[in-house]
């Protein structure tokens, strides 16, 4: 799909939850003295019952820069792949890259005590974006997917951008951004089975 600015997905089913989730990051941002404590994901407090945490701490960050970053991000994406949301699939994979990357956490980086922060979800959903430009016979998908996983082997093995660390004020955890670009495989997979059979 040629990207111009006459053919942004504007439509509700492609705006709304987007829209919803940077609201909600924002109002995250500005009480976040008053609510953090009991929203951030921490591990000790997930492991004490706390369990919605594993979506809620997705959606503060660690200062401004932190959040323009990730709904930059969250933007761009919606204005290459948002035709392919819906008010449905779009919730549902919020749901699943927000749940696998923090269980990713939770079970295999124990050490990681805290994490906020859209970025996980964000890996997600761009795997699901360039899974469907795949399907729909773009080949700026084969490139995208095979980018972002080039990105997250580079970060497994070289470490975060000190840059990066440095802007938003804490570690990268690129552990993070492994686990919600696996969400987002996951539900891609059953999403595209979803739609097969519903053709059949």
């Amino acid at each position: 799909m040629t990207f111009t600015a006459k053919n942004l997905p504007i439509q509700k089913q492609h705006t709304l939850i987007v829209s919803i989730i940077s609201i909600l990051a924002i109002l995250a941002f500005v009480f976040d003295d008053q609510i953090a404590n009991l929203f951030v994901y921490q591990h000790n407090a997930i492991s004490q019952g706390e369990l919605w945490r594993v979506f809620t701490g997705h959606l503060f960050h660690t200062n401004a820069v932190h959040l323009l970053l990730n709904l930059s991000a969250l933007l761009l994406l919606w204005a290459l792949h948002g035709h392919f949301y819906n008010i449905k699939n779009y919730s549902l994979m919020f749901i699943s890259s927000a749940l696998v990357c923090s269980l990713g956490l939770y079970l295999f980086s124990p050490d990681i005590s805290q994490y906020v922060g859209l970025s996980g979800v964000i890996h997600g959903i761009f795997v699901f974006g360039a899974i469907m430009d795949i399907r729909h016979k773009d080949k700026t998908g084969y490139l995208l997917f095979i980018g972002v996983w080039l990105k997250i082997a580079h970060e497994q093995y070289y470490g975060a951008s000190e840059q990066v660390a440095n802007l938003i004020d804490a570690n990268v955890a690129i552990d993070a951004h492994l686990w919600g670009a696996i969400g987002g495989l996951v539900f891609s997979c059953g999403y595209i089975i979803y739609l097969n059979a519903k053709k059949s």
